[in-house]
This record gives C-alpha cells, structure tokens and sequence, in this order.
C-alpha cells in the first residue's frame, strides 16, 4: 500500500511513524512534511489547501490511501478533491468537517442528535455578547466560532478579556462553564460504523498547574487510570454514535476520525467541542499504544468497509508526551535555532523515548561541504517537538520522556515540567 499522509506537524510525524511501522506499507510520502518525518517518509511540496494540487500529488504518486492531517485542508474540502480523483482518503468531507469548522455548527448537530453539551449563545453583535455573558457569568467561556489552530477559546474570571476576546472573534459562541476533568476520546468512522481508540488527556495552558495562556497542547498522556472503566462505551453510546448517525442522516457522512474534547462534569459527561482530525498532542500518546497496524483501519475507514475491522488491540504500556516549545510560544514564537541533543535520543540514550517533530526544518547544505555538512535541524514553528516516552506505567513513562527532553537543547526553549504527575501520582497511591 502506497500511503500519502497530508501534514507537518508532530502529529503527521506520530502518523508517519506508525505508518513506516505498518508491512502493509511499501511506500510512504508526506507534504510538506518536516525535518523529522523526513526520515521515515519521502516528502514533496505541496499547498496543502490546494485539493486540486494534492489529488495531483496523489494520483502522480499512485497512492492508494491519503490521510489528512490538519483541520485546515478539512474544512477547505481537500477531502472532496481526493475523492474526486478516485482516491481512498481519510478525512472528513468540506460540509462534515464543519463539526470542527463552526462551534456553532457543531452545536446544532449535537442538539438535534441529543448529545450532552453546554448550554450555549451564538452571538454576532455586542448586545449579544454583553447579554450571554451576563447569563452564564464567570468563569466565562468564549469560543471563536471559526478555526483558530486550538488557540481560540478563552475561559477567564475576567468580564473585560472575556468581552474582548469575543468582539475580537465576529461571531462567538459563549457557554457555560463545565467543571470537571477534560478528556479526548478519538473514533474511527466510515460513516456508519464507530471504532474508539483509546482515551488520553492533554495540557492545554502553556504554564506548569494550567496557569498561562491557552496553546494548541504542551502535553498529554494515556491511558487514564482515574476514569471511569465505562468511559469509552458510555462516550460511545451518548455522543460518539449519535454524532455520526445525525451527520449521515442529514446527508453529509462523516469519514474519518471524529475527535470528542468531553468533561467529566459533576451532572455527566459534556461535550466542549468536536475535532474533524486526530488531535495533537493526544495523537502521540495513542498511537504510541496501538498495537493493531495503522494503514487497515485508515483505509477500511475510508472504503466504507470498517466493519470489516476486528477489534483493536492496545499495548497495556502507559505513555507521556512533553511538548517542546520555542521562545514566546504561544505568542509569535522565534525560529531558526538550532536544535541539538536528537542524536542522543534517537541513538536510545533513554530507553523507549524518542522524538517527533513538529515545527522543524533542515538548514541549507553549504557548497561543496559534501557528505552531511550543514543541514542541521532548525526550530520553525512555535511547538517545535513532541518528546514521547512509553513504558510500564504513567511514573515510569513519564520519568523516560522528561529524561530525553533533558538532552535536547534548543535556546530559549519552554517546557512544562508537570505532565501526567497528578495522574502518575495517583496511580502511584492506588
């Protein structure tokens, strides 16, 4: 099987890596791809919101399944334009990818579907926006209702940010506030038939003890020894299926991977929002844990034939990612910093830990340096890697993958040093 893989971030990297794995897969490409997938796939340039210039990539490599990555190429209809050309995808369509595109979308599907989910406003003008937030009061919860690359919800005690946030967003959607712990559940989906993997929990707040700004993930660990064992089949019964079941009967199936963001709230399980694509940095954990080979059920998903899947199997490991992040992430981030210490993982310094790549490049070889002088490996984006660890519980992953980001050395870079330790902790304690 010929695999395209549509992406450049950590989580294409954690795709790919599953993919080269898998004896199913003769061939491997990603675009644009980065400086870490490039060691397991061949790369290609690409406008990766261009479907036609991707359906043109695809057929001129003869794929016989192309994955897209980001939510972005999603919600522009790539999907449609592979499809098109006669090409196995897995991912949403433009119209299904609004689950992820339009809070305010999503809102409506889960309404009419009768999954549980904040009581919500959609707002448009400043009247509106004063009058919802003056219903639900602080915390405040206020979403973009676009796409904003997992930066655009602000929750904060403040009337005036929450207030600003939203004029800022044109037309928001503001909800209520749901405590509890969150919780990202992935599913596979041909559009009828749902197969969940396996839950994980990520960081979203750039500082240690969620204090800081919101980021698109500094963090995430799976499994979840403090959840509920029904977790999986309650979220599959009140939320994942009836999702899937009102998108099809509306006539825009969903394929692909359908990902739920839940709280385990006081009153239940809510729903905060819906992804279109496996999440970042949840993607690393899971498939660190999936024993199954990847490239089957990606293409049974895309056929319409997932039914035909046996059941998954998981590796009883636990595993932690820790997300590496350029100077003034999440703010305009620096690039262009070399990034040392990859040698030293990739060589098993620490055992069961290696490094996927997320905003990297390779510099420019110098002329006539022959052999491998110059193209070391660069910082180009604000989260620059995901250092993934496995092993035989959340103590032990976790000690593993924070003693490989301690050979990594990039200036000015940030991590946190906190995730997964309350979990580990627990565990711990029994």
């Amino acid at each position: 099987m010929k695999v395209l893989v549509i992406g450049g971030g950590a989580r294409e990297h954690a795709l790919c890596r599953s993919l080269s794995l898998d004896p199913d897969v003769t061939a491997l490409h990603c675009a644009p791809g980065n400086a870490g997938i490039g060691e397991v796939a061949e790369l290609h340039t690409v406008d990766a919101l261009d479907g036609a210039a991707v359906a043109g990539l695809a057929t001129r490599l003869q794929a016989d399944l192309v994955v897209i990555g980001p939510e972005a190429p999603l919600v522009a209809g790539v999907a449609d334009a592979v499809r098109a050309a006669g090409i196995p995808c897995f991912g949403p369509s433009e119209e299904a990818a609004r689950l992820e595109g339009s809070k305010a979308f999503a809102k409506e599907v889960m309404a009419a579907a009768g999954v549980p989910t904040a009581r919500s406003y959609v707002c448009t003008t400043p009247q509106e926006i004063d009058e919802a937030l003056d219903a639900f009061g602080p915390p405040y919860v206020v979403k973009d209702d676009g796409l904003a690359a997992g930066k655009g919800v602000v929750v904060t005690d403040d009337l005036d940010a929450a207030r600003a946030h939203a004029l800022a967003c044109g037309r928001v959607v503001i909800e209520e506030y749901l405590d509890g712990p969150e919780v990202s559940l992935f599913a596979v989906t041909d559009g009828t038939t749902v197969l969940p993997l396996q839950p994980a929990q990520d960081f979203k707040r750039a500082l240690d003890g969620d204090e800081g700004p919101n980021t698109g993930g500094m963090g995430a660990y799976s499994p979840l020894p403090w959840a509920d064992a029904s977790l999986v089949d309650d979220v599959m019964e009140t939320v994942l299926q009836p999702t899937v079941d009102e998108l099809r009967r509306r006539g825009t199936p969903f394929t692909g991977l359908l990902y739920a963001g839940l709280a385990i709230t006081s009153r239940g399980v809510r729903v905060i929002e819906f992804n279109a694509r496996f999440g970042d940095p949840e993607t690393q954990v899971v498939l660190a844990r999936l024993k199954t080979p990847l490239a089957s059920v990606l293409l049974n998903a895309a056929n319409g034939t997932l039914d035909a899947e046996p059941p998954l199997n998981w590796r009883d490991d636990a595993a932690v990612t820790v997300v590496i992040a350029s100077h003034n992430y999440p703010g305009t981030p620096r690039t262009g910093d070399p990034i040392e210490g990859l040698d030293e993982v990739a060589e098993k310094d620490v055992p069961h830990a290696y490094v996927l790549h997320a905003g990297t490049k390779r510099s420019e070889r110098r002329p006539g340096g022959g052999g491998d002088a110059g193209g070391e490996v660069l910082s180009a984006g604000g989260r620059v890697l995901s250092v993934t660890a496995t092993g035989e519980d959340l103590a032990q992953a976790r000690e593993r993958a924070y003693q490989a980001v301690a050979r990594i050395r990039l200036d000015g870079s940030q991590h946190r040093t906190d995730i997964a330790r309350k979990a580990a902790e627990n565990a711990t304690q029994g």
